[in-house]
């Protein structure tokens, strides 16, 4: 797993007062109880095995299930409905062992079954991920009830498909999919899985409700009566109503960054930084090819040149980031290259460059318009937005801001292909592999989030992402993937501007934060509230 970003504190008092509370408290989890958590969002589609994202999996991962989870120990994977897996030695199959005694949360029994159909009715076609993964399965068998093998028309290393584990492999139930349209199902409103925690109910701009599943297969578990997710899409109410004990627990830096040094003084809170160290966030401008001037590289590379990364560390994140060269972050030690193109600040270069694409200045100064649409996740990507339309105004480029909601952003980019540029917040998951090359990967069919749906295409990139996901050899793999970091940031399908990793504020009452590197969108299931 992946050590946390590095973060220069600029505060020294900040540094103080985070370093004694970075590490998780484990302890044996209280019974019982309500736990309260912001929300800054509402996604529209809850399927955790077709949408492969944190959004989904903050709420969903506590109800729906993957074959394994990340940890800390070991090989940094803990069983979960599958209990071993092990791959053959030319790569072409890989062979689960399920847990048995698990049932779904209307009291039909989990079997191969279950797994065989998400696999090749979900994951492979629908998911976001997983339709560059498993793009190669061409079955699942089930010897039995409790065994499935996943059968390859090419190589693929036992490796990868591990890692991904965590993050493509959740679980749906087959007698409630099955002959249905998949991405209609009204259970992906009202989730049904194997996990801790069960549907409650939802309401719009107010809150998710999740409630104990007395029925869980792991005995003693869940320590929670209920998790009520609560909408508060502004981090300043946020951190109020975690002063005022309103919620117990604000995760994915749901608290301004610039009041964590007051909020770590607050008697009662805490400030927890662990739990999130395979979730390095990245700070992506993604890039409509289809424009008429930014399929043009030399105006990519003038865009690059106008941000001013330096700024953007200080200013937006507060010094809780590093900066990118590419694709592939730098605390991803067995992956990154520093051999790659880079971009340093420099505003006369960036109009040069604009200067010999052809696109002069007018006489009020602009070049040309675009349109820019920051994602309204997190108060980084629209504070990034906000910057990159000066930054692009001072080498003549006029943006316009078009603001929306998680839904109306989604649709503009990954359906309609409604924008010029896209300010996104990609995570890096440990492999490449793993929602990284699906960033650039032509062929993606449109409304996939998080995926490109630039419309850019490169066939070397494209073969050279496609011979990775079939090289079993991992050192072979290191140096396809230190090519890819080496094409991208060369030809910039997109540009990589920082990466950066999260906190979480909790009431000091809240038991066994962070024990594992995907915490705020793993199960929960030993989390508890001292009382």
């Amino acid at each position: 797993m992946l050590p946390s970003v590095s973060r220069r504190t600029l505060l020294g008092t900040a540094a103080a007062l985070l370093a004694s509370t970075a590490l998780p408290r484990l302890a044996r989890a209280a019974e019982g109880g309500r736990l309260v958590v912001a929300a800054d969002s509402e996604p529209r589609q809850l399927n955790p095995a077709i949408v492969a994202s944190n959004g989904v999996f903050f709420i969903a991962s506590k109800v729906v299930e993957p074959l394994a989870e990340a940890s800390y120990e070991g090989d940094g994977l803990r069983p979960l409905l599958a209990t071993a897996w092990e791959g053959s030695d030319d790569g072409r199959t890989i062979t689960f062992t399920l847990r048995e005694g698990v049932t779904w949360h209307d009291g039909t029994p989990f079997t191969s079954a279950d797994v065989a159909f998400s696999a090749m009715e979900v994951w492979k076609p629908l998911q976001n991920i997983g339709r560059s993964l498993f793009a190669d399965l061409e079955a699942v068998d089930t010897p039995d009830d409790h065994t499935a093998v996943f059968r390859f028309s090419k190589p693929t290393p036992l490796q990868l498909i591990a890692n991904a584990l965590p993050v493509v492999s959740s679980v749906l139930p087959k007698h409630l999919y099955e002959g249905t349209d998949i991405a209609a199902n009204p259970a992906n409103g009202a989730l049904v899985g194997t996990g801790p925690f069960t549907w409650g109910e939802y309401r719009p701009g107010e809150y998710y409700l999740l409630k104990r599943n007395p029925a869980y297969w792991n005995a003693g578990e869940p320590h929670l009566e209920e998790i009520v997710f609560r909408v508060l899409p502004d981090r300043a109410a946020a951190a109020s109503s975690l002063e005022a004990g309103e919620i117990q627990l604000a995760a994915f830096s749901a608290v301004p960054l610039a009041d964590l040094a007051r909020i770590a003084g607050v008697p009662g809170l805490e400030v927890v930084t662990k739990g999130y160290e395979a979730l390095t966030y990245q700070l992506v401008v993604e890039i409509n090819h289809r424009n008429e001037y930014l399929r043009n590289l030399k105006v990519r590379q003038a865009i690059a040149h106008a941000i001013d990364k330096r700024y953007v560390l200080d200013a937006i994140f507060l010094g809780y980031a590093e900066e990118a060269t590419g694709p592939v972050p730098k605390n991803a030690p067995a992956f990154y290259t520093g051999d790659v193109t880079t971009y340093g600040f420099d505003v006369e270069k960036a109009k040069a460059l604009l200067d010999e694409a052809g696109f002069p200045a007018g006489p009020d100064g602009v070049r040309f318009r675009l349109n820019l649409l920051p994602a309204p996740y997190f108060n980084e990507t629209r504070q990034f937005g906000d910057y990159l339309r000066q930054a692009l105004a001072a080498i003549g480029i006029d943006a316009t801001i078009v603001a929306n909601d998680s839904a109306g952003h989604q649709k503009a980019v990954y359906t309609d292909h409604a924008f010029d540029l896209a300010i996104a917040p990609t995570v890096f998951r440990g492999d490449p592999a793993i929602s990284t090359t699906i960033l650039v990967r032509s062929g993606i069919p449109a409304g996939v989030p998080f995926s490109n749906q630039g419309g850019y295409v490169s066939p070397a990139l494209d073969a050279l992402v496609d011979e990775a996901l079939v090289t079993l050899d991992p050192a072979k793999r290191v140096e396809l993937y230190d090519e890819f970091q080496r094409l991208v940031t060369a030809d910039l399908p997109l540009i990589n501007v920082a990466d950066w990793s999260f906190t979480s504020v909790a009431s000091d009452k809240v038991e066994n934060i962070a024990t594992n590197p995907r915490w705020a969108v793993s199960n929960w299931a030993d989390v508890g509230l001292e009382e």
